[in-house]
């Protein structure tokens, strides 16, 4: 959902109720501006290779193309479509995400030329069986969290803040994240994820990121680290490609049955 009634609440203080933030207001401030920065793409494609490896060390691999459009008022929709291995190539996963309420989710299985819908109440089940969770890869709406600003730091040289969230939906998978935020760029670099017990579940690492249309920044490489499960997945992108006219009908569920 865009934010724009935060950002009419923020213009309505006087400047120095602004300066002098709480560590709440800040932590919303800095998710109000980190959104307002990455808005207006319209739709994005990519491909993406995903690389799982276990606890000792053993590989498989699969390639995805992936395609979002933003929507406004609500979260983007997405579909996700597997090229490789062969047993799952055609399959097709298509997302309504919501902010606060389950997603909508439906699967096109090839083999049974039928599309299913996925009851999705839990966000937090594992991606395609890898140590992301959906809740991890959906779009980040400002409303899905709580926020506070911990501290300002450096990371890998790196100017950051330091915020605290806390998930609003509640069936998500973790009490709270803890995120390190490039100070320039507004993106983030790190995330910690801890789980309903609040013990240290998951980190979270964004590599080489890249400026595309002189305003939007993407990864290269995303590397997810179970620290529970010794796990690890490794998401690289590549062939980004933005405003590409792409119409709601490309995101409908017969789209499923079409995807080749």
């Amino acid at each position: 959902m865009r934010t724009w009634f935060v950002l009419t609440w923020l213009l309505t203080l006087p400047l120095h109720e602004v300066l002098a933030q709480t560590p709440e207001e800040k932590g919303l401030a800095i998710a109000v501006e980190e959104e307002r920065r990455d808005t207006g793409w319209l739709d994005q494609k990519s491909d993406l290779q995903m690389i799982l490896r276990n606890k000792h060390g053993e590989e498989s691999t699969r390639i995805l193309r992936i395609q979002t459009k933003e929507v406004d008022g609500d979260g983007d929709k997405s579909l996700t479509v597997f090229d490789t291995p062969r047993d799952v190539k055609g399959t097709a996963l298509l997302i309504y995400t919501h902010a606060l309420k389950p997603d909508d989710q439906w699967l096109y299985l090839p083999a049974l030329k039928r599309v299913k819908r996925i009851a999705s109440a839990n966000k937090s089940g594992p991606f395609v069986g890898s140590e992301f969770a959906y809740e991890d890869l959906t779009s980040q709406e400002v409303e899905k969290y709580r926020y506070q600003w911990l501290r300002d730091e450096l990371l890998d040289g790196r100017k950051v803040f330091v915020v605290e969230q806390y998930p609003a939906y509640e069936h998500s998978g973790y009490t709270r994240r803890i995120v390190w935020i490039d100070m320039e760029i507004y993106r983030p670099l790190k995330i910690e994820f801890y789980d309903r017990k609040n013990a240290l579940l998951k980190t979270l690492t964004f590599h080489h990121y890249q400026l595309y249309l002189d305003q939007y920044w993407r990864p290269d490489r995303m590397d997810m680290v179970n620290h529970q499960t010794g796990k690890h997945t490794s998401l690289l992108w590549k062939n980004y490609r933005f405003k590409n006219g792409l119409s709601d009908r490309a995101f409908d569920r017969n789209s499923l049955k079409r995807v080749r």
